[in-house]
């Protein structure tokens, strides 16, 4: 008995060393139901700790082995507090050209840390808005995806720049 006690705690400490993460500023997800709309605009309110340190910026998705293509088009805005807005079309490869879903995990989510932007540094205080959606089309088609099935989750990520 006092053996599985120790091997119970040695396996809690190592969750709390792996749960822990210094460079986060910023980490959130939220739920896309069921298919995710070409209208539906997934929103983060950020409030940056300062105005002098810079930051890398990151999408975080997660999604499913039902999203079937092989990249992913996103529409990302920045709205600054002072109403300034930064609006970014950006592409990410989701998969293999062999249709190996790109990601980890182990079981058919995958998760995906996509670059965003890098050494962002937030020079207005006060609250940022981002706001993602998609601009999925297929090949040779001119209206875009209605509803992308796949992703279950989208979320922002801000970090501290690790020192080298």
């Amino acid at each position: 008995m006092p053996q599985n006690r120790i091997v119970l705690v040695f396996l809690m400490i190592c969750f709390v060393f792996m749960g822990c993460d210094s460079n986060q500023v910023f980490d959130k997800y939220k739920s896309v139901p069921n298919k995710w709309h070409k209208d539906s605009v997934i929103t983060f309110k950020v409030n940056p700790p300062d105005s002098t340190n810079a930051y890398n910026l990151f999408v975080n998705l997660r999604n499913t082995n039902s999203y079937k293509f092989n990249n992913l088009y996103l529409i990302v805005e920045m709205v600054f507090p002072h109403g300034k807005t930064v609006k970014d079309t950006l592409e990410y490869r989701m998969a293999e050209p062999s249709g190996k879903l790109l990601g980890t995990g182990y079981t058919d989510v995958k998760e995906n840390k996509l670059w965003y932007k890098e050494q962002v540094v937030f020079q207005e205080s006060g609250e940022y808005t981002v706001n993602i959606q998609h601009a999925m089309r297929e090949n040779g088609k001119v209206n875009g995806i209605v509803e992308l099935e796949g992703i279950t989750d989208i979320g922002f990520r801000v970090e501290n720049i690790l020192n080298k």
